[in-house]
């Protein structure tokens, strides 16, 4: 799967303690990948984490996005082959709360990422996860398109945005430079095992039901299409995979 490419390769994941990030972290040893964490902190409890024991697995790291010359630090040291970024400010509701620190995390801290991945030598193909919000909500009823406008009405969606138009204005005024091919990917609405995540509809759902308490819906008109964790992570692993193998990518 995959074309063997992850197999014995060193390969940087930030976010690696969060749902999605354990996810992908445990594809990747299948894979025969050799993978390094850097995240912040384990964001749960319980953690799926913890659950799978990752930390005897991989090479596990605490640090933080925002902090530049740590991360120039564990790359330069690391020296990986691939890299994906996840980390990221990702509750729509926490944002809210400190929306301040939604840009700081996921607009200036993909940026921060996104720098120092560029110039490791070492790297040949890199994925930066953004989110589906990032489009302008026109409220229509079909999905959005890379085409379509960027923006957001909530600090979440804007901070996403942000990081797409920092992106693109990198990629366009210094890639010629690069040695590593990069792209953003963008998906949301994901489900599955091992998500603990407050303000997410299946955690509290089964929190709820498992206390005997009666579930609190707190947008019940809105229309979301769920998909499951492993459908995005084979989205970001073949990605990676074509940037890293094919030619014909600039």
């Amino acid at each position: 799967m995959f074309g063997d490419f992850y197999r014995g390769k060193k390969v940087l994941v930030t976010g690696h303690t969060g749902f999605k990030g354990t996810w992908l972290v445990s594809w990747l040893r299948l894979l025969g990948a050799d993978v390094v964490g850097y995240s912040l902190s384990v964001p749960t409890e319980p953690a799926h984490f913890e659950i799978l024991g990752l930390a005897k697995h991989m090479d596990h790291r605490e640090g933080d996005i925002r902090d530049t010359k740590e991360f120039e630090r564990v790359i330069s040291e690391v020296q990986p082959e691939v890299v994906f970024h996840l980390a990221a400010e990702a509750i729509v509701k926490t944002c809210y709360e400190d929306p301040i620190r939604a840009f700081e995390v996921n607009s200036v801290g993909m940026a921060k990422i996104l720098k120092a991945t560029a110039e490791c030598s070492s790297v040949i193909s890199a994925v930066f996860i953004t989110s589906d919000k990032c489009y302008e909500n026109v409220e229509w009823s079909y999905g959005y398109r890379e085409s379509d406008r960027l923006g957001g009405k909530d600090p979440y969606s804007a901070s996403k945005a942000a990081a797409e138009i920092f992106f693109s204005s990198m990629l366009r005024s210094y890639s010629q430079g690069w040695k590593a091919k990069i792209a953003t990917a963008r998906a949301g609405n994901v489900i599955g095992g091992g998500d603990w995540a407050k303000f997410r509809i299946v955690p509290d759902a089964v929190r709820a039901w498992s206390e005997g308490n009666e579930l609190v819906i707190r947008s019940p008109k809105a229309t979301r299409p769920w998909q499951h964790v492993l459908e995005p992570l084979s989205g970001y692993l073949a990605l990676a995979t074509d940037l890293g193998t094919r030619e014909d990518l600039h």
